[in-house]
């Protein structure tokens, strides 16, 4: 496809690049996109909570987002166009490519365009519409060449037309190194050298506690890469297993939390982990993992029965609840079957 072409559309498509930093990304446009619904806006990710991240959305501008949504990926087939990622995955700020078939055209008589993966979980721009070329093609017009890595590294604004102007940005959100201009001179030749894009890295993330980091140490990371966290013997990884440096210089989650075990608080009495009833001397070390539900029998203040109450095991802290009482030691070795743990259950409408 003559690159003319590719370039109208990107141009077609402003803001269809990777997230960027707050001081390229537009202010919100929501009259030119009617169709949208733009997320929460934002500043900077405190303002997101903790599952989304304060990213640059296109005509939205900085909104709150959360990077690993997707949009509908594989399209509907067509006779008319054919469909592709230009982005290893479907997720937020993906490219997709859609380009009509031989013999058919979009209304503004390109055979491709460009659309981008939004906050909203759809494709930027209208859904492309390809119909039967009748007229003609013009005469092409005479352009300045630009080589692929440029076309891979930028956003292109402008046709490469002799007689024109180009402005460039940076796909991955990075700044830009040189001119952000460029002009087609009439021998086919730029009237400046291309610029190139800044590097962009991640910082060094937090230590986790009771944990492990398999990576390299380094005092910054290239942008895709990948770190992956180990917890000690005894401790439960709490968070993701792997976090990986984005495109904006941040990291695609925060570190996890190693979390303790928890000592069973009780001795003389049967308690339920795991749908089973156990005395706790008989669960290895008397400890359960982080995230484990207790369940603890309790006495009817009135009547000679048993209820039950439960309790979660948090990084270390297991409490018994409020209505369990611990069997003194001569009522567990002189009256073990009159523990509040084997004696009947109360009916249901027995707790109050």
């Amino acid at each position: 496809m003559d690159c003319a072409l590719l370039l109208l559309s990107l141009w077609a498509l402003t803001g269809t690049a990777s997230p960027q930093p707050s001081g390229t990304c537009p202010e919100r446009l929501l009259g030119e996109e009617r169709k949208r619904t733009c997320p929460r806006p934002c500043k900077v990710d405190k303002d997101c909570g903790s599952k989304r991240q304060c990213l640059c959305d296109g005509h939205c501008g900085l909104s709150c987002v959360a990077p690993g949504r997707t949009c509908p990926w594989p399209l509907p087939h067509s006779d008319k166009s054919e469909a592709r990622l230009l982005s290893p995955t479907h997720s937020f700020s993906a490219l997709l490519e859609v380009r009509c078939k031989p013999g058919f055209a979009l209304s503004n008589g390109l055979d491709v365009t460009i659309r981008r993966c939004q906050g909203d979980r759809q494709w930027s721009g209208d859904e492309p519409i390809c119909t039967e070329a009748s007229l003609p093609e013009a005469a092409a017009v005479p352009t300045c060449p630009l080589p692929e890595e440029v076309i891979n590294t930028f956003s292109v604004q402008g046709d490469a037309a002799v007689g024109t102007s180009i402005r460039y940005s940076c796909l991955s959100g990075a700044d830009i190194v040189g001119s952000s201009e460029n002009f087609c001179q009439d021998n086919q030749t730029w009237q400046n050298p291309h610029p190139i894009c800044k590097s962009v890295y991640c910082k060094p993330p937090r230590e986790v506690e009771q944990g492990y980091v398999v990576a390299v140490q380094k005092t910054e990371y290239e942008v895709d890469f990948d770190i992956h966290y180990l917890c000690k013997k005894n401790f439960l990884l709490d968070g993701p297993q792997k976090i990986t440096c984005l495109t904006n210089g941040s990291w695609s989650a925060s570190p996890p939390h190693c979390r303790a075990r928890c000592l069973i608080p009780a001795e003389r009495s049967r308690v339920v982990i795991g749908g089973i009833k156990r005395w706790p001397f008989d669960v290895t070390d008397a400890m359960v993992p982080h995230g484990e539900n207790v369940t603890f029998f309790c006495k009817h203040p009135r009547k000679q029965c048993s209820f039950t109450a439960t309790q979660t095991c948090f990084d270390g802290k297991l409490q018994t609840p409020a209505c369990y009482l611990e069997p003194t030691w001569l009522q567990f070795k002189l009256f073990p079957h009159r523990l509040v743990s084997e004696i009947e259950a109360c009916e249901p409408g027995d707790v109050e």
